[in-house]
């Protein structure tokens, strides 16, 4: 696919001395959801911040759809909608001229008919006309994330664009993203929420430290870095696991009722058929089989323990 973000070993040092960013580089699909995951700290509003031009970078190069981000700053901006994870909203506008003036600071003409499929959109059209001070916090993230895409940006960056809202309101909005992505817009969002992740995004990327741990298809990363477990439940309570069976690692549970097997299914010699047909020769009984697999969730915990 097409690359419309393109990060070049982009490192971050602070005055302080700390080093918020390790040479990073990562190359954005147009029209892909991209969901960056760590921990507090790790990193990735720094990336963010950096690409959209708010901070600047120690080293490294930014490419915007073949603009540089400081040496063609504006138009590289000008491609770019922001929601940013803290409520920065004034209290004494209305939501409709929010999202007008927002749209005139880039540069475009008036065009109320967007707008107003924009505010429908994201359900405020009904409170076009209120002052901003008036609405939830559910409601003023909705009006940020109307303002950054008040002038059309053919990308947008979503900093913890959940953080704090209820559940109903969650998934309102990862519908959103999805009608987006839909139009055309490339999507990075940074996320505490593992489920968030799992359910919009098409890549992740994990951020420990300053550092890009890891970048791939969700499915793929799951794929690789998952593990399937294979819980084995039998008709008698066994003293040990009997020494035919030692090759497959087995772990015997404190009820002597289980056995628990963790294996790559890509390994056929290793698979369940294979074992369970080992533990049919070895005169142990089965009364059920259930397998499980790693989530996004248990691959960032192992993956961030392991850079610890």
């Amino acid at each position: 696919m097409q690359t419309i973000v393109s990060i070049s070993n982009l490192s971050k040092t602070y005055a302080t001395g700390f080093r918020a960013l390790n040479d990073v580089s990562l190359d954005i699909a147009r029209g892909e959801i991209l969901a960056l995951l760590g921990p507090n700290g790790a990193g990735k509003t720094t990336l963010i911040s950096i690409i959209c031009g708010i901070v600047n970078a120690s080293s490294g190069t930014v490419i915007v759809d073949g603009h540089n981000n400081v040496s063609d700053y504006r138009a590289a901006r000008a491609l770019i909608g922001l929601v940013p994870q803290e409520l920065t909203l004034g209290a004494f506008d209305t939501v409709w001229n929010t999202l007008s003036f927002s749209r005139g600071l880039f540069g475009k003409k008036p065009n109320p008919a967007y707008l107003e499929q924009l505010l429908k959109d994201l359900s405020l059209w009904d409170k076009k006309d209120n002052l901003l001070m008036t609405l939830s916090g559910g409601m003023k993230r909705r009006v940020l994330i109307g303002k950054a895409l008040s002038h059309q940006p053919s990308i947008l960056f979503l900093d913890e664009p959940t953080a704090g809202v209820d559940v109903e309101l969650r998934k309102d909005m990862w519908a959103l993203v999805r009608r987006l992505r839909e139009s055309g817009v490339t999507i990075i969002l940074t996320t505490h929420y593992i489920e968030e992740a799992e359910e919009i995004a098409d890549r992740v990327g994990v951020i420990h430290k300053g550092e890009l741990l890891v970048v791939d298809d969700k499915l793929a990363l799951m794929h690789k870095l998952g593990k399937r477990q294979l819980v084995i439940e039998l008709e008698q309570a066994v003293d040990s696991i009997p020494a035919t069976l030692s090759a497959w690692s087995l772990e015997l549970s404190t009820d002597h009722m289980h056995l628990t097997y963790t294996y790559d299914p890509r390994n056929p010699e290793k698979g369940v058929a294979n074992l369970l047909s080992a533990i049919s020769d070895a005169g142990l009984l089965l009364k059920d089989v259930e397998t499980s697999q790693s989530s996004l969730e248990d691959i960032f915990i192992d993956l961030v323990h392991a850079k610890s």
